[in-house]
């Protein structure tokens, strides 16, 4: 039987971030190095198949350090955690490693400037989220207000309007951002913001490559878990950027071949926390069923690779 033609655009950037890279890494070499189990607190990533895949290998994934023994080691996720954490996990003597993302790290930085300036922090970011959490539980509770929307804004009771700084989740829609960036600037002109954008450079590209894809196809598919909010923001970026249908899916099981009869094109990208071999698998799903053309839309090229901890390059 003859298959229907296919034009397949895949989006590059997509797919793991250095963070994420190095997140999962440190679990690897904690495990080398200490054997298994080791403990991670909360997902390290979220992504199913590359926790399922640590979790068979001898990691434990818990979401309190309560739940860890203290001979073990523990690894804090690459969204970060609170400072109530590590000092729980010092106080208990425990060996631990810290994977968050070096840009989270650095809005925890920012973040702490400002309040030692004196100044209440504005947080742009999704209530709950664990980087949300990590970040806000940098400072006493209290001193760093969370915005979600630009409604938002408006209901935020503020000590003083004149000593104010902004600053946002690295996962977040760049565009929807900038629309609640203007309005606090409206509200509070004084307000400071960072000096470089929040939103981390993989988030950015994975977006820009989104909206440079999106009118070109009939369908895109973003490749990441329910719970990933830069996977979550691809699908919201790629229907507002004119997909008529944009859909997130964790495997090839998930689509939905019927919601995709008579289409002529198709775009397929993936979150920070999505391994290649799940975008693969993919991709070869459309190529048993239609006879595929694959294009690249390419809108930037990545190198940054970060560090893992100075504590798992040397020998136990």
């Amino acid at each position: 039987m003859t298959k229907t033609p296919l034009t397949l655009y895949l989006a590059a950037p997509r797919g793991f971030c250095a963070g994420v890279d190095r997140a999962i890494k440190i679990v690897e070499l904690a495990l080398e190095k200490w054997g298994a189990p080791v403990f991670v607190r909360h997902e390290i990533v979220h992504n199913k198949f590359v926790v399922d895949g640590l979790r068979d290998k001898g990691a434990v994934f818990v979401e309190e350090l309560s739940e860890c023994p203290d001979d073990r080691p523990v690894i804090f996720s690459a969204h970060g955690v609170p400072k109530s954490v590590p000092s729980a996990a010092q106080a208990r003597n425990m060996i631990y490693v810290d994977a968050t993302c070096p840009l989270v790290s650095k809005v925890h930085i920012e973040a702490q400037r400002h309040a030692d300036a004196g100044l209440q922090i504005i947080m742009i970011g999704h209530a709950g989220h664990p980087e949300t959490v990590g970040t806000m539980g940098q400072l006493p509770e209290g001193d760093v207000l969370l915005v979600e929307t630009p409604d938002d804004v408006a209901g935020v009771a503020v000590r003083d309007e004149g000593r104010l700084a902004y600053v946002t989740q690295t996962t977040l829609s760049v565009d929807d951002t900038a629309d609640i960036v203007a309005a606090l600037q409206a509200r509070f002109p004084a307000i400071i913001g960072p000096h470089k954008e929040d939103i981390c450079y993989a988030t950015t590209n994975r977006q820009e490559a989104v909206k440079a894809m999106a009118h070109k196809c009939d369908a895109m598919l973003v490749v990441g878990a329910p719970n990933s909010s830069n996977s979550k923001r691809l699908v919201e970026v790629g229907a507002r950027a004119g997909c008529a249908y944009a859909q997130l899916v964790q495997r090839a099981d998930d689509i939905d071949w019927r919601a995709l009869e008579g289409i002529g094109s198709i775009g397929i990208t993936a979150g920070a926390s999505a391994p290649e071999v799940l975008i693969n698998e993919v991709i070869d799903a459309f190529k048993a069923r239609y006879d595929v053309t694959t294009e690249l839309v390419e809108t930037a090229q990545e190198n940054v690779e970060f560090k893992v901890p100075r504590v798992l390059r040397q020998p136990a």
